[in-house]
Parts: structure tokens; C-alpha cells; sequence
């Protein structure tokens, strides 16, 4: 286990029971480096979304343990949010939860000319995830149009980020 994915684990161990008491989920854990900085967040949810209370509580108490702790030797800054609307699904209880859902996958390389692909998150498994993405048919000027779904399996290493679209 990298040292990014030992201070990932151990964070999410110390955390569970603080969501608990708040009545929020752990969504994710992350520490990453970014320009000179390191960052460790934590992502919380729950049904009817989290705020800015549910935020400053958990990161209060989060903060409290991790100096007790003291685990990382690194200098960092500690982030409590929520994963937000366009949400990236990183893992599989994320993809779980996402399905029937649409939703937005950029790849690092082409596949059939395209970085992108849009449509219904229909499955997933460890290697792949499966969308049905729409396909307009009808008689050429607009008339009697509908959509159709063609499925499309990537290969979720080719998956640089798979995330919940965004519908305005």
C-alpha cells in the first residue's frame, strides 16, 4: 500500500465514527499534492445533502483526532465538503449508488476518435463500466424523432474520470 493510500485507509478508519455521530456518510478520502501543498479531504454526504454545519462539525472533531493521532508526518491542509452535484465516481459503492443515472466519462486516450462520452451508467463491473448513451434516429428534417440507446464498455483504466452529469 502506497503511503497516499495508508494515510487514505487510516483517515476513513478515524472518521467512520465521527460521520456516525453527525448523522453523515464518508464519500471519499483523498490526500494529494497540489503545487507545494498537500491536501488530506474528506468528502461527507447524505440523503438530503450535507451543509455548512455538518462540514465544520465533522472537520472540528476530524481535526481533533488526527492531532492525537498524528500519523502523517507531511504538512497539510485538512478540507471537509461535500462531493458536490458533478460528483466523481471514483469507487464502486459510488457506481452503485449511480446507477440509472447519467453521467460523463473522459478517457486519457481516444476511442473511436472521442475523449469523452455522456449517457446512463446501466452497469459496472471490476474492469469495465457500461453506459447507454443516446442516439438520435428518425427521417432526416426533424420530424418524428426519438432516441435510442447504443451501449458503449470502457475499460475503467482508460477512465481518467467518471463523474454524475451536470443538467441545467
Amino acid at each position: 500500500m502506497s503511503k497516499r493510500e495508508t494515510y487514505e485507509s487510516r483517515t476513513e478508519q478515524l472518521l467512520s465514527p465521527i460521520t456516525e455521530q453527525y448523522g453523515v456518510e464518508i464519500y471519499d478520502v483523498e490526500y494529494v499534492k497540489e503545487g507545494s501543498d498537500w491536501y488530506l479531504r474528506a468528502y461527507i454526504d447524505k440523503p438530503e445533502g450535507v451543509n455548512i454545519v455538518d462540514c465544520e462539525n465533522v472537520s472540528r472533531a476530524l481535526s481533533d483526532v488526527l492531532d492525537a493521532e498524528d500519523f502523517i508526518p507531511d504538512a497539510y491542509i485538512l478540507e471537509v465538503s461535500s462531493p458536490g452535484l458533478g460528483r466523481t465516481l471514483k469507487k464502486d459503492r459510488h457506481l452503485e449508488k449511480s446507477l440509472g443515472e447519467a453521467v460523463e466519462i473522459k478517457t486519457y486516450k481516444p476511442i473511436d476518435g472521442r475523449k469523452e462520452f455522456a449517457g446512463i451508467l446501466i452497469a459496472y463491473d471490476a474492469d469495465t463500466v457500461t453506459i447507454e448513451e443516446p442516439e438520435t434516429v428518425g427521417n432526416g428534417n426533424g420530424d418524428g424523432e426519438s432516441e435510442t440507446g447504443i451501449k458503449r464498455i470502457l475499460n475503467r483504466k482508460e477512465a481518467a474520470l467518471i463523474r454524475l452529469a451536470l443538467d441545467f
